[in-house]
């Protein structure tokens, strides 16, 4: 077919089939809108695929293997344990599989058009798709990028290594590393960390400069003190100087933080590289649509570019680069098309790490109120205080609860312990309804449960809860 040659009419398009995409798509058919989606890959996008879906198998995993030791103690015998990757593989290929296989089924079901091809734009209302020796062209009148992003390496570290990884690409190592080397302290990290280290690999995190856990100060500190427990080995404020690779191994010569030189090896390393917006290939530059200066695309309250009929969610725009951003977005921006005024706000994102315990942090930090100027009172829950964390043996951890003394005002929620993750929702609400200590401590609470620490992390700001030692005077 010659280029131009026909064009084809659609009403809305979408390009990228990822979270936010697909997610976009189905709302759109909801309201009644005419869908064509375009993905140059598999349904569900890097999350589905390689990212987030993957990850939580292995985090899955981690925890059963950890809980191993408990279920003797109930007087479950599970016989001589021992750990399979081959069967981890196999199961994580049977689950993507089957959530791809669901989102497919659920456009179908929606009437959604699914096309194959990497998509570009000619004019702010036309586009071309090309899929190997075929290039068809659309006309549109509303458009939605959801291309996400593509993970670099660190410029000090180099992917042509059979050694080093990126953090997605470690789950399809068909063998446990003996010693892995995370460069990196995002909450990726850390689930790998954690889940590695509960198969039984020696793991070490390298931390670089000026970097942190993403947590309040309190969770760092837990969190540390879990890791050393673990045997896992952080190393702070590090400087890559040299890496070299041998047949077995590979060896990193850093800088601390004390200034010292220092070499760990380890058999293999993840690298937690930084994240593009995938764009490049858009052809968005020829048309002038404005972008930061990371190439992020820069759009309004309803997701639409500097170019009316086009809209952008998701990695491919400014914030946090995450699945939950990308499907709020996406349902917002065609709601904005349908006529609607929807909104979109970050201001309460949960962040959570899948770790052994898990965590979740929502709102204020211990430190952004202090910064901020505000007076605050401030409790820790201990998680091996509750009924429930002593039945299950999933005692570590605490709730921290930070309120505002002039108001009584939920300032934050900051939770390292079993069920932190499913917690972290009643977090959300607490502060988006601007909750007060009261409207925690008055509602009846399941018993036993782990809901009732986050009561008693509340209770326990004004000396009322009871499954706590009494601070001496």
């Amino acid at each position: 077919m010659v280029v131009g040659e026909i064009s084809q009419e659609r009403d809305l398009v979408i390009i990228g089939g990822g979270p936010g995409g697909y997610n976009a798509a189905i709302r759109a058919a909801q309201l009644g809108l005419e869908v064509t989606l375009i993905e140059t890959e598999d349904m569900g996008g890097v999350c589905l695929n390689k990212g987030c879906i993957p990850s939580k198998v292995w985090t899955h995993a981690a925890k059963k293997n950890a809980e191993l030791v408990h279920l003797k103690e109930l007087g479950i015998h599970t016989g001589n344990t021992s750990f399979d990757i081959k069967k981890l593989m196999a199961y994580k290929t049977k689950v993507t599989d089957q959530l791809r296989s669901g989102v497919e089924a659920l456009c179908k079901a929606n009437k959604i058009e699914l096309i194959e091809g990497k998509a570009s734009f000619l004019t702010e209302d036309r586009i071309g798709v090309e899929n190997g020796h075929q290039f068809d062209v659309y006309v549109f009148k509303q458009a939605i990028i959801a291309t996400g992003s593509t993970t670099k390496y660190p410029a000090e570290l180099s992917g042509n290594s059979s050694r080093i990884f990126l953090s997605y690409e470690i789950f399809e190592l068909p063998h446990l590393p003996e010693h892995l080397i995370i460069y990196g302290s995002d909450y990726i990290s850390l689930e790998i960390a954690s889940s590695y280290a509960s198969f039984g690999s020696k793991v070490t995190i390298l931390m670089r400069e000026d970097e942190d856990f993403l947590f309040d100060k309190s969770i760092n500190k837990e969190l540390k003190r879990l890791l050393k427990r673990k045997k896992i080995q952080v190393k702070k404020q590090v400087v890559i100087q040299a890496v070299e690779e041998t047949e077995k191994d590979i060896r990193i010569t850093f800088a601390d933080d004390k200034q010292t030189k220092q070499t760990v090896e380890g058999t293999h390393l993840v690298a937690i590289g930084e994240k593009k917006p995938n764009v490049n290939e858009l052809g968005i530059g020829r048309l002038g649509m404005k972008q930061t200066d990371k190439g992020s695309i820069v759009i309004n309250h309803r997701m639409q570019t500097s170019l009316p009929s086009i809209y952008a969610i998701g990695d491919v725009t400014e914030g946090p680069l995450l699945a939950v951003k990308a499907i709020k977005q996406g349902k917002a921006a065609v709601e904005s098309i349908a006529g609607g005024n929807p909104e979109v706000d970050l201001t309460f994102l949960p962040v959570v790490a899948h770790t052994i315990p898990p965590i979740a942090s929502v709102g204020l930090t211990e430190k952004e109120v202090h910064d901020h100027g505000l007076v605050a009172r401030i409790s820790q829950f201990p998680i091996g205080s509750n009924g429930y964390a002593m039945i299950s043996n999933q005692r570590d951890g605490f709730i921290k609860v930070i309120t505002d003394t002039r108001n009584d005002l939920i300032l934050g929620v900051h939770m390292i312990g079993e069920g932190a993750v499913e917690l972290s929702a009643v977090f959300v609400q607490l502060l988006e309804m601007a909750g007060k200590e009261e409207d925690v401590i008055f509602p009846n609470y399941a018993h036993p449960s782990m809901n009732e620490g986050l009561m008693e992390a509340v209770e326990s700001l004004i000396g009322h809860a009871i499954h706590i030692t009494p601070q001496k005077q």
